[in-house]
């Protein structure tokens, strides 16, 4: 009787996954109420081109994190403009888990990211400037550093600029050390700021 009711299960989940594959047909999967359905849709919306404006939608409403999981996943993948668009406006989020999960996404896009990335540095609000400097850990890109001065040569924000000085004691070369004496100047009343420079002065000259 097990038996049977696991070949059946395995039915189910087999007709459900040989659905129609057609884009309309898998943008209806993606709003299904079964999750497992969802991750599917989400999964085959790969072989779509133009899906990414959907699969952002769904990404900002998305509670089950299998699904959401997926959907980044595709969207990575897919790499183009709207999804990088998408990953981006997550970082405008409330849902903390959401901005961490776009974070990550956005650390497998080096190239794609690049050319936006000065814009995300220098954007409005300093919440956006410190998730962006989170993208640049561990972004494969040779301009990371850069980016890096470029905040704390100009960043009047001290949790931003932290946050710069936190990652240049990990990458920074002998070109962030003037900069970085630069910037305990700025923030000479600032303790942490004095600590956090002084001990990438000390970890690059070691290097």
């Amino acid at each position: 009787m097990a038996f049977v009711k696991k070949k059946a299960t395995e039915w189910v989940v087999q007709e459900d996954r040989k659905q129609s594959r057609d884009y309309p047909d898998l943008l209806l999967s993606l709003q299904d109420d079964n999750a497992t359905t969802r991750r599917w849709a989400a999964r085959d919306l790969l072989s779509c081109p133009n899906a990414a404006t959907e699969l952002v939608a769904r990404l900002m409403v998305e509670q089950d994190l299998s699904v959401r999981e997926v959907i980044l996943t595709t969207l990575t993948r897919l790499g183009d403009a709207t999804a990088v668009a998408g990953l981006v406006n997550c970082l405008r989020s409330e849902d903390t888990a959401l901005r961490n999960e776009a974070i990550e996404a956005m650390k497998q896009l080096p190239d794609e990211v690049a050319p936006i990335m000065h814009g995300l540095l220098t954007d409005a609000d300093p919440d956006v400037r410190i998730f962006s400097v989170n993208v640049l850990e561990s972004l494969r890109h040779p301009d990371v550093e850069t980016w890096l001065i470029e905040v704390i040569a100009s960043d009047l924000h001290v949790n931003v600029c932290a946050t710069a000085v936190d990652l240049l004691s990990e990458v920074g070369t002998a070109a962030a050390l003037a900069p970085l004496t630069q910037l305990k100047a700025r923030f000479a009343a600032e303790p942490y700021m004095q600590f956090a420079a002084d001990l990438a002065l000390h970890r690059i000259q070691e290097a």
